[in-house]
């Protein structure tokens, strides 16, 4: 159960719990791709190809896994390795990952996430934290948080304690005076846990719990999320 009286401050997932992150993705997909047309078109004609995207990610993650944390690195040397393989302008690399990433903003919200967020801020801080890139301020919700912590920042992706830290430094607290809300039971749930957060899985899509340590809530949506804190709070 909840311990209300400990919470100090959130941290809160992004993808997948404020929005759904693959349609997302795939939309940037094709914004890339329509942009590569015209200066890149065989750069374009490979990113069109499912298979051999996946190909040069995996090309990628084998020559820097060190950087398997930092999802913006990769979009753009994925591009840049693109353009090479095509026999293509590697320059372009860093004007088409801008287009991706300013598409990649382009979220749609999932109905509940503003009420929730305006709810939730009112009471505490509220901190981003994810292993994307998405930037809350160009998705258009930074007035609801405090500021944001991402896998590029810490070093680190969740479920690795060390971004539950940084998090924790970046408000001043304890982990333990922190609620982790995700929707990834390894990543976010089982992460936090092991760094001393209290956790709430928001689990929208009823997927059975897969582990013998628990969260202390389970919600299948941000709203209710924010009526179980007022229970919680006796409100």
């Amino acid at each position: 159960m909840l311990d209300i009286s400990r919470i100090q401050a959130i941290t809160l997932d992004l993808d997948d719990t404020l929005w759904p992150i693959w349609p997302t993705i795939a939309r940037a997909e094709v914004c890339l791709q329509q942009w590569l047309a015209s200066p890149a078109p065989a750069t374009a004609s490979l990113f069109s190809d499912t298979r051999a995207r996946q190909a040069l990610r995996e090309q990628v993650l084998a020559e820097w896994p060190q950087q398997e944390h930092d999802l913006s690195f990769l979009r753009q040397e994925m591009i840049r390795q693109g353009l090479l393989q095509s026999g293509e302008d590697s320059t372009l690399a860093g004007p088409a990952f801008e287009v991706f990433f300013a598409a990649r903003q382009q979220v749609a919200l999932f109905g509940d996430v503003l009420p929730a967020l305006a709810r939730l801020s009112a009471r505490w801080p509220v901190l981003a934290l994810s292993n994307g890139n998405a930037d809350v301020h160009r998705v258009g919700i930074g007035q609801y948080f405090c500021g944001s912590v991402s896998a590029r920042d810490a070093g680190v992706s969740k479920p690795d304690r060390r971004i539950f830290q940084a998090a924790a430094d970046r408000l001043g607290l304890a982990p333990q005076a922190i609620l982790h809300v995700g929707d990834d039971a390894h990543m976010d749930v089982l992460g936090a846990l092991d760094s001393g957060m209290q956790t709430a899985w928001v689990n929208r899509t009823a997927q059975a719990w897969p582990a013998e340590v628990r969260p202390h809530a389970s919600v299948v949506s941000m709203a209710e999320l924010c009526d179980v804190l007022d229970a919680a709070a006796g409100g």
